[in-house]
């Protein structure tokens, strides 16, 4: 894939290494090295090397190779499953649970079981390392996730998503009170400047991502809120908040550097799902009770 870049005033003098790892996404640093070093960094057409500065205007090409493709296998995991037929399944994710395979990360995942309990009736249009899925959700939130059968029906529920007319409702549990019980966040998103691992509210290389919220109950310093997304940008309802100043509780990344540890991750639940069958044209609709580690800590603070 091909990348270009115009370097602004803010990344004038950053090396071309850290410059390209904060900007692509699950590229690091040194990866971004290896590229300058192999000739496919690129300024103003001349090749340049990872310690190369950037300048005022620079425009930048980066060319980064497909990844070598590892084969999945199937894997034996039980799989919460609300809804299946001959064209897509809808399942409910445990908290913990990788959605596709990654460094670190090559077993366990639901790819591997959904290749077990398929067999071979999963959509290739992701290629071997995601199969059937259409959209994703992080590893440390639960709840209800689409995953395509066959290629006619990824490309129907693709749609869907791109459209805005794909139903995703969460429920999470936040720091602190909200002074209106509802609102909507218009904040744009993309990858941070400096933690190529975090994103952030930017208006430089970002998306627009828009988030619903309304507060259910809050009490002891933390709020039950339900989030509707009408965008889907990695880590949305986590960076929207944050934003906000209402991380989620538990989060790692984005909450307060004391991390509430009996959560083992933020508290947030993919709760509800809509979309219109892509084959039947059927709507569905789900709604999936939330998980004890939630309910136990909406009881543990005294909040519905």
């Amino acid at each position: 894939m091909i990348y270009n870049f115009t370097v602004d005033d803010e990344n004038i003098g950053e090396r071309i290494d850290k410059f390209l790892s904060s900007r692509i996404e699950d590229l690091s640093r040194s990866a971004a090295a290896s590229l300058c070093e192999n000739g496919l960094v690129q300024v103003g057409g001349k090749t340049v090397q990872k310690n190369y500065k950037t300048r005022n205007r620079d425009e930048i090409t980066a060319e980064v190779p497909k990844p070598q493709q590892l084969e999945t296998e199937p894997e034996n995991i039980p799989l919460d499953i609300v809804f299946e037929d001959s064209d897509l399944l809808v399942v409910n994710k445990p908290k913990g649970m990788v959605v596709h395979p990654a460094p670190g990360n090559y077993s366990g995942t639901l790819v591997n079981a959904l290749l077990y309990h398929c067999k071979d009736s999963l959509s290739g249009i992701n290629g071997i390392l995601r199969p059937g899925i259409v959209h994703r959700i992080d590893k440390d939130t639960s709840g209800l996730l689409i995953a395509a059968k066959s290629d006619k029906a990824h490309i129907g529920l693709a749609q869907q998503i791109k459209e805005h007319s794909f139903t995703r409702e969460y429920e999470a549990v936040v720091y602190g009170k909200f002074k209106c019980d509802e609102g909507t966040i218009d904040a744009p998103i993309g990858r941070h400047k400096t933690d190529r691992k975090k994103m952030c509210v930017t208006p430089t290389n970002s998306k627009n991502a828009v988030t619903h919220y309304r507060q259910i109950d809050s009490n002891n310093g933390f709020s039950h809120m339900a989030l509707k997304l009408e965008t889907g940008r990695t880590h949305q309802i986590r960076v929207h908040m944050a934003y906000l100043g209402h991380p989620l509780a538990g989060d790692p990344v984005y909450g307060p550097s004391k991390v509430i540890s009996e959560l083992g991750g933020q508290c947030l639940h993919a709760k509800k799902i809509g979309f219109v069958h892509p084959i039947t044209n059927e709507y569905l609709f789900f709604d999936s009770e939330l998980p004890d580690y939630f309910k136990r800590f909406l009881q543990k603070h005294e909040i519905r």
